[in-house]
């Protein structure tokens, strides 16, 4: 009778504080709870995750991959976009490829091999919902499939640890960064993070721990996930340098996201994964300026976090991975914007790549899909399967449930 008054009492605590709980605590926001029996992961040795890093930054909402890399040189990509096409300042990187002018801060880790794009990248029949694209990209699933886990999320269930091994630099955790027994941390700001895990009804709640033997079925599930997300505020706050950065960021939310990561891989977090975002490429109206000013904020962000890495000799370590979640139409549309299309751009950015430069041609814009899309040429899950194998060091077969191609950027 004891046990079911005490979980009484707390349920009515929960209930009566919930509204304060959420106006006034971060921790509903910025941080994704994990399950009880993460314990069992407390005993894995940290040398399986090895040292290598990767940052994935997701362009939200469809990048036009055809305006990013331009085929300055083919009549067909001028005459499907009267006034669309760039014509201008075009930074021409072979005969028949060049950058967006907004890319011009990372034309540097071009020329320095240490740039690879993957052109016309995709999957078999494509769809171009916004949601379901990006639910693809983040399982790693077939077009017709349907999975409730992420791709880096699975990669943790084999080989993580604690919370902390993947960190998302935003309130909300991705599909892809959850696994079917792991989820990482989603916060962007760590130290509001750690100063939730203090506040005075956190504790209380946490204090009715030892009152009553609780199970998974009652509220067991939720003192552990509040216990493991303590114990993962704390490790971050408490080995993360807060040494003042040499290193000048652009003033907007996705260079605050890099240099936040930056700083956690200069203090030798006991972290694999990084997520990050910059949204706002859905352009189908009036999108020359719009994709300007988003590429010109991705390359000065990436370009500002490579140099800071480099500056902490930790860019060695580093793989970062560009995508999004489909191309754009070949055509532009009449709103001088370009509607969702299938097949795009990946960039890979690191230190010793295998393969820099342009991994392939691009694809023809005479022989397009049913749909005027660029047709794929590589799968996703290939590039999935390469990081995973031959940079995380992790069997890819366990956490994409098939056999792909591994290529040879790195």
């Amino acid at each position: 009778m004891r046990s079911i008054n005490v979980i009484a009492r707390i349920s009515n605590v929960l209930v009566m504080d919930r509204r304060r709980f959420l106006k006034d605590s971060a921790l509903a926001s910025s941080l994704l709870f994990v399950p009880s029996f993460l314990k069992a992961f407390e005993s894995v040795d940290a040398a399986r995750l090895g040292y290598k890093r990767l940052v994935v930054v997701q362009l939200a909402g469809g990048n036009d991959g055809l305006n990013t890399i331009i085929p300055y040189n083919n009549d067909v990509y001028y005459n499907s976009r009267p006034r669309l096409a760039i014509t201008k300042d075009i930074i021409r990187i072979t005969d028949d490829l060049g950058f967006h002018p907004s890319l011009s801060p990372i034309r540097t880790l071009y020329d320095n091999g240490e740039l690879s794009i993957l052109n016309n990248v995709g999957y078999p029949n494509p769809v171009r919902s916004h949601f379901r694209s990006m639910d693809i990209w983040h399982t790693a699933s077939e077009s017709n499939e349907y999975l409730q886990s992420g791709w880096l999320g699975r990669y943790m269930d084999k080989y993580g640890k604690k919370p902390y091994n993947a960190i998302e630099m935003d309130e909300q955790l991705s599909l892809a960064m959850k696994g079917e027994q792991f989820n990482g941390i989603a916060t962007n700001d760590y130290k509001v993070l750690h100063r939730t895990t203090k506040d005075p009804f956190f504790k209380s709640v946490l204090n009715h721990y030892n009152d009553t033997h609780l199970s998974e079925h009652n509220l067991g599930y939720l003192y552990q996930t509040m216990i493991e997300a303590k114990s993962s505020a704390k490790y971050i706050y408490e080995n993360t340098k807060v040494k003042s950065s040499q290193q000048d960021y652009p003033q907007n939310r996705f260079a605050k996201q890099l240099k936040n990561v930056a700083q956690f891989i200069n203090s030798n977090l006991d972290t694999k994964v990084f997520y990050t975002s910059l949204g706002g490429f859905d352009t189908h109206a009036n999108q020359q300026n719009k994709q300007a000013r988003l590429l010109m904020q991705y390359a000065e962000s990436i370009s500002a976090f490579v140099k800071d890495l480099k500056r902490n000799d930790t860019f060695k370590d580093t793989l970062i991975l560009t995508f999004s979640e489909f191309g754009r139409r070949v055509k532009q549309n009449a709103a001088n914007g370009t509607d969702h299309g299938a097949a795009n751009n990946v960039f890979v950015i690191g230190k010793n790549l295998k393969q820099a430069g342009f991994y392939n041609n691009l694809a023809s814009l005479e022989h397009l899909d049913d749909n005027g899309d660029l047709k794929y040429e590589i799968d996703f899950r290939t590039i999935y399967a390469t990081i995973l194998n031959k940079w995380l060091n992790a069997d890819d077969r366990l956490v994409l449930s098939q056999d792909f191609e591994k290529l040879n950027f790195i």
